[in-house]
């Protein structure tokens, strides 16, 4: 189930909110500037669905975000826990880090642990099936795929060439709960 932990930048071991509720997690996220939705597929995926078929499942959703924020490309990604390169992947994304564009994803299968570090707090956002999150430009963050990594995601872009992401330095990722 979604969920949003938020904790003080200095006290890790004490959250200041918990919920699992997706509009209060709406609530609360929009509060500090970051999208966070639900979405419906048009149709059903089954297991293992290829990336067209998420595309097309999601197109229409798709569609609307563009046609709001003109983001200008968008692919499918998935990851399994048999992947090679997983351990060398959630060592990268659990460092600290922004991009110069909006960080947007939808969750199609599994999970990930969106980490944001802004007005002297950490929100921990919990993304599972069917949730979209899209975390603005420049935000201080890091992401858990956790051990045995297992989602499928769409990732849509402002630009053509994607993101990069630009590390911060900061250890404080390695203070917060992970993803089992």
């Amino acid at each position: 189930m979604s969920g949003l932990t938020i904790f003080s930048d200095k006290e890790p071991q004490q959250p200041l909110w918990q919920s699992q509720d997706a509009q209060a997690i709406q609530q609360q996220l929009a509060q500090i500037g970051v999208r966070f939705e639900r979405w419906q597929a048009d149709r059903e995926l089954g297991e293992s669905p290829q990336p067209e078929a998420v595309i097309a499942a999601y197109q229409h959703e798709i569609d609307r975000l563009v046609a709001e924020k003109g983001y200008q490309s968008w692919d499918v990604i998935s990851m399994r826990p048999d992947n090679a390169q997983r351990e060398v992947l959630r060592e990268k994304f659990l460092a600290e880090h922004t991009h110069g564009e909006d960080e947007v994803r939808f969750f199609v299968e599994g999970a990930g642990l969106f980490c944001l570090h802004l007005e002297g707090k950490i929100f921990q956002i919990l993304c599972e099936k069917n949730d979209l999150i899209s975390v603005p430009a420049n935000t201080r963050h890091w992401f858990d795929m956790g051990s045995a990594p297992n989602f499928t995601a769409i990732r849509v872009f402002d630009n053509p060439e994607g993101w990069v992401a630009h590390f911060t330095g900061d250890q404080i990722a390695g203070a917060y709960p992970k993803l089992d």
